[in-house]
């Protein structure tokens, strides 16, 4: 007998990329779990299904940057922060952050298809009673106008979001004097796809096109530096929140009128801002 919960979670992670660099990434999670009926006529529970995978996954992968240890200009060595990644190629990035921040995978590159292989190996080392086999899908939220990829880390955060390098892949809605603008959407979109967010409060440095960011916090010290080109500084923390009240803001100052902001954090969550503003004549 097969059992399937579809959407069961969302998975957000970062990902090093061969091509790209750092992104962000955010996956539907799907499950078929595989045994014989028991004596009440049930394979497992669905109320107990969601807990147990995804406490399982939430204690792994999720929120982790996820390195392909095989790809090409990758080097992963021992620090005192835990450990450090240094790569070169598409541009150059140092990450140092303990080692539950990581996720090491012997790749060349990460796919969906191949991270939900590995989720479904790992999860049926130890199944509950009377499943043999569990497989997950992973597949992205399809996005019908704006959308972007980010990274970043939040020193604040009580859990796994204070990790220096995790991401989301978001939707992004922009309405301009009452009307939806997907001229707006497509702007901010190409502006901050593949992109990390500073809060200005972590930054160390900024020195020969590079931005140091660092911080320490409650799961240990934590330190990025990469290309300017590559990030956005906010004045603020780089909550969902504050993501939105930005945008909202800076868009009304360089356009005017009223603006409303509908970010999104990942899958199905996010942030609502908005803001006025008068555009100053040319």
């Amino acid at each position: 007998m097969i059992l399937f919960v579809n959407a069961l979670s969302a998975l957000d992670v970062s990902i090093w990329c061969p091509e790209r660099g750092l992104i962000g990434a955010s996956y539907h999670i799907d499950v078929e779990l595989e045994g014989p009926l028991g004596e009440d006529g049930m394979l497992f529970d669905f109320g107990d299904v969601k807990p147990w995978i995804k406490s399982r996954i939430d204690a792994t992968v999720d929120h982790t940057l996820l390195v392909p240890t095989k790809a090409h200009d990758i080097k992963v060595d021992e620090c005192s922060e835990g450990l450090r990644l240094q790569t070169r190629h598409p541009w150059p990035m140092e990450l140092r952050a303990p080692r539950q921040a990581y996720t090491l995978l012997p790749w060349q590159r990460i796919t969906p298809e191949r991270l939900g292989d590995y989720l479904s190996a790992e999860l049926s080392r130890r199944p509950p009673a009377q499943v043999e086999k569990i497989r997950v899908s992973l597949r992205e939220e399809p996005h019908a106008s704006g959308g972007y990829t980010y990274s970043h880390g939040l020193r604040r955060h009580k859990g796994n979001c204070q990790r220096i390098a995790h991401g989301h892949r978001s939707r992004l809605a922009i309405w301009h004097n009452g009307q939806r603008s997907e001229a707006l959407e497509a702007q901010w979109s190409h502006r901050l796809e593949d992109s990390y967010l500073i809060d200005r409060a972590d930054l160390i440095d900024a020195d020969n096109e590079i931005y140091h960011v660092g911080y320490e916090s409650a799961q240990g010290r934590f330190s990025i530096r990469l290309p300017q080109e590559r990030a956005e500084i906010l004045p603020t923390p780089t909550t969902v929140e504050q993501i939105a009240h930005w945008m909202a803001k800076e868009i009304a100052s360089l356009h005017g009128g009223s603006v409303r902001v509908q970010a999104f954090e990942g899958i199905d969550k996010g942030a609502v801002a908005t803001a006025h503003g008068v555009r100053e004549p040319a």
